[in-house]
C-alpha cells in the first residue's frame, strides 16, 4: 500500500489532481487513475499531472499527463498553468520563469505579477506528417483546410499539433455545434492516426472567438489551453483573425489570452487554481 499528497487544481474549469513526484514515490503504471478521476466515487478530475525531478539540465522539471483512462499525453496547455503555480506554491521552485521538459520538448512557464500565468508553448506544427493526419488521395498535405468524411457527411477542419494533435472547425454558432457527436466520431477517425483533440471556433471579431473542445480520453472540458492555441493559430491562417496583438478565446470555463508572436512560438495567458488538498491510499 502506498500513501499519496495530492493537490486539486483547475485552469477555467479543466481540472488536474496534482503529484509531487519527487518529494514522494509515484509510479503512474500502478495508479488506478481511472478510478481517481471518476467525479461520483472518486477524486474528479480531467487529468493527473505528475512533477518529476528533469534528466536534463536545461529544464527545472518534467511535466507527465495522464487521461482518466490512464493514457499518457503529450501536453496540456490549463495543466501547464497549474503545474506552474503548484511548484511555487510548493516551494519546488522560486523562479519566475520556470522551464520544463514534456514529452514533446522544452515549453517555459512565466507567473506574472497580476497572478496569472503565462505559458510559452513553442512553435506550432502545421505540416500533416507532424499532426500526425493523413489526407485523403490526391488532397494536398498543406492545404488550410481538409475535408474528412463522417459517414455521409463531410466536414472542412484545420489541422494544428501544439506538441499534441488538434482538429480546428471554424462553425458560425459554438452553441448549436455537435460536439459530443462529431468530437467523438473525429477523435478516432482513422486518417489520425494517434487521435485527435476536436476545437469548434466560432469567430467573433478578428481579436475574439468562442471555442469548445472535444479532448481525446476526455471528452468535452470547460476548457482546453493547447486547444485554444491550436484555433487561434488556425484561425489566422484562414485570414479569420488578425496575428498583430492577442486574441481572447472565450471557453465554456472562462478566457484565454492567445499571442501567435514574431518568434513563431505561441504565449498562453490565463489563471490557475488550488482547489483542495488531500491524501489517497493505493
Amino acid at each position: 500500500m502506498a500513501e499519496i499528497k495530492f493537490t486539486k487544481m483547475h485552469g477555467l474549469g479543466n481540472d488536474f489532481m496534482v503529484v509531487d513526484g519527487i518529494s514522494q514515490r509515484f509510479d503512474p503504471a500502478a495508479a488506478p487513475i481511472a478510478a481517481w478521476a471518476d467525479r461520483h466515487w472518486g477524486i474528479g478530475f480531467d487529468q493527473l499531472l505528475l512533477v518529476e525531478a528533469s534528466p536534463l539540465p536545461e529544464a527545472e522539471f518534467r511535466y507527465r499527463i495522464f487521461n482518466t483512462d490512464g493514457s499518457e499525453v503529450e501536453q496540456c496547455g490549463n495543466g501547464a498553468r497549474c503545474f506552474a503555480r503548484f511548484v511555487r506554491e510548493k516551494g519546488l521552485s522560486r523562479h519566475d520563469h520556470i522551464k520544463v521538459l514534456t514529452a514533446k520538448g522544452l515549453i517555459v512557464l512565466h507567473l506574472t505579477a497580476d497572478g496569472l500565468v503565462t505559458v510559452d508553448m513553442g512553435e506550432p506544427r502545421l505540416a500533416a506528417a507532424e499532426i500526425p493526419f493523413v489526407p485523403a488521395p490526391g488532397e494536398a498535405a498543406d492545404a488550410l483546410l481538409h475535408e474528412v468524411a463522417l459517414g455521409e457527411e463531410t466536414v472542412r477542419l484545420a489541422c494544428v499539433s501544439m506538441g499534441n494533435p488538434h482538429a480546428v472547425l471554424p462553425v458560425a454558432d459554438v452553441d448549436g455545434a455537435p460536439v459530443a457527436d462529431w468530437g467523438a466520431r473525429l477523435e478516432r477517425h482513422p486518417q489520425f492516426p494517434e487521435r485527435v483533440n476536436v476545437g469548434f471556433m466560432q469567430v467573433l471579431d478578428a481579436h475574439h472567438i468562442r471555442l469548445r473542445v472535444f479532448e481525446r480520453s476526455v471528452g468535452e472540458t470547460q476548457a482546453c489551453g493547447s486547444g485554444s492555441c491550436a484555433a487561434v493559430v488556425a484561425g489566422i491562417r484562414l485570414g479569420l483573425l488578425e496575428r498583430n496583438g492577442e486574441v481572447k478565446v472565450s471557453l465554456p470555463g472562462g478566457d484565454l489570452r492567445i499571442e501567435w508572436a514574431a518568434n513563431n512560438h505561441v504565449l498562453m495567458t490565463g489563471p490557475a487554481a488550488t482547489v483542495f488538498e488531500g491524501t489517497v491510499t493505493y
